[in-house]
């Protein structure tokens, strides 16, 4: 009797034993899971920050882009209004 006892108690350590390993690796891989799913989760951050950084610095080039040509034009004007008042003045030209 004590020899069959000994013999269930084996098997069942050996099988907590073989749980617990497996528990181990479970645990393991979640860890891992868990580590990748963070990883991709900045990855996918970080690529939204660039992506909305590069819209922002193309509308501002925009803006002053088209800024400058409105300066541009403004010159152009006052410089032939001063063109055209100058020759009024001193009677030059047609």
């Amino acid at each position: 009797m004590k020899r069959e006892m000994i013999l269930s108690l084996s098997a069942v350590a050996l099988s907590l034993a073989c749980a617990g390993a497996v528990g181990a690796q479970s645990t393991k891989q979640a860890i891992k899971h868990d580590a990748k799913t963070a990883g991709h989760a900045i990855g996918d951050g970080a690529r939204e920050v660039g992506h909305a950084t590069r819209d922002v610095a193309i509308k501002v080039g925009h803006g002053a882009r088209d800024a400058g040509r409105g300066i541009g034009k403004g010159a152009r004007e006052g410089w032939d209004a001063t063109k055209h008042g100058f020759k009024e003045v001193f009677h030059k030209g047609g």
